[in-house]
């Protein structure tokens, strides 16, 4: 995906497996298991981080932690309870409704795009049937979001991030554009994994077609008052609207060079703004059963698997290049998993839209878990955000 689509539309980003070379200098280290000490130093903001802010919540047997830096663009101190957007972290909870539609007899994850959704894929470039299950767990093999669009100036990139997309509209301009080829399969479906936002695109049409409901609504209904997520808010449709108060400061640099405050944003269906201590609640709610029966959970701690029972490689060499599975699918039905020194397992899923970068891990159990977002002062470079490997280093890497 070109830099403007990536910046229009919610990308992913990797949390990373920690490395000790990140590791914070201190050696406090409370009873509980907690080295606040470290934990405030990772969060402190570098001059390379290409970051204005951060704000984290970290939970470790029973324990819990809450931080922010202050924002270095305007030296304003920045709240423990400000909201953010959270991108990709939608996605998951796009995954969720679908399962639930499952575990309703309303939906079967292995029929196929072309059965629900018929026209929607055009016949005679994608000919292999694309089922429900390879668009949650990106095995899917669809374009990227606006495949082949030209890219754009910074200047436009900020003055586009109001406009507000709807599922149908990415929809068509990937797979029906104006002016350039339209793209075709990048793989066969089912063969390899690769991350793609296009399909929760796809997922969230076939939601509302299933449903007969806006997005907003299902999500609303389905997941943040059952949550008791107060603070979480779609993006209303048409509408650009700005983070909430108090809110994490997220800037991108005119081409002169002059930060631009990008809190006001319109976005897609999908788009949200939340908390630390909200989606903290979510990944519990997903983990510990209050959202999913136990054959729609077990989806989301399975990696999609080949003919041999082994899973499928990975595309390419941007995520799940980590670990002992390197270069094999990482992600599962709307989770990612990134495993830790010590063996253990973090499933989550990180999220950008412009200005933050966010994500939320957790460990099974729900022993170990962290969320955090960072506002940008700068356009941001690929990977992961420094912030948020050193998080999990003075976190979770003891």
């Amino acid at each position: 995906m070109r830099r403007s689509a990536a910046l229009l539309l919610t990308a992913t980003v990797t949390f990373g497996v920690v490395a000790p070379a990140q590791a914070a200098t201190t050696t406090e280290q409370a009873a509980d298991g907690l080295n606040r000490a470290a934990l405030r130093e990772a969060i402190a903001v570098r001059p390379d981080d290409r970051t204005s802010g951060v704000v984290a919540e970290v939970h470790k047997d029973g324990h819990t932690w809450r931080g922010t830096s202050g924002d270095v663009i305007t030296g304003k101190r920045i709240s423990a309870d400000a909201h953010f957007r959270i991108g990709s972290i939608t996605k998951p909870m796009e995954a969720v409704i679908l399962l639930q539609l499952s575990a309703e007899g309303r939906v079967d994850l292995d029929r196929s795009v072309q059965h629900y959704l018929p026209g929607l894929l055009p016949e005679e470039r994608f000919k292999e049937p694309v089922t429900v299950r390879q668009l949650l767990n990106h095995s899917s093999g669809l374009p990227h979001d606006l495949e082949g669009a030209p890219g754009t100036s910074l200047d436009d990139e900020i003055e586009r991030r109001h406009t507000y997309i709807t599922f149908d509209d990415v929809i068509r301009q990937t797979l029906r554009p104006e002016g350039r080829p339209a793209p075709g399969p990048r793989f066969t479906p089912g063969t390899r994994q690769e991350y793609n936002s296009f399909g929760y695109r796809v997922a969230g049409k076939l939601i509302e077609e299933i449903t007969g409901n806006s997005y907003q609504d299902e999500v609303t209904t389905r997941i943040l008052k059952p949550l008791r997520m107060w603070e979480t808010k779609p993006v209303m449709p048409g509408r650009s609207k700005p983070v909430p108060r108090p809110y994490l400061p997220g800037y991108l640099p005119q081409g002169d060079g002059t930060p631009v405050d990008v809190n006001v944003q319109g976005g897609l269906p999908s788009s949200m703004t939340s908390t630390t201590r909200d989606l903290d609640r979510f990944v519990s709610g997903l983990f510990d059963g209050r959202l999913l029966r136990p054959a729609q959970a077990a989806e989301l701690f399975t990696v999609p698997t080949g003919a041999d029972g082994k899973p499928l490689p990975y595309a390419n060499d941007s995520n799940c290049n980590t670990g002992p599975g390197k270069g094999t699918a990482c992600y599962s039905v709307g989770l990612m998993s990134v495993p830790l020194p010590d063996g253990t397992v973090l499933w989550g899923k990180t999220g950008s839209d412009p200005g933050y970068r966010s994500g939320v891990f957790a460990s099974r159990d729900l022993t170990r878990r962290a969320v955090y977002s960072t506002g940008t002062s700068s356009l941001p470079a690929d990977g992961a955000p420094p912030v948020s490997l050193r998080l999990a280093m003075a976190a979770f890497g003891n």
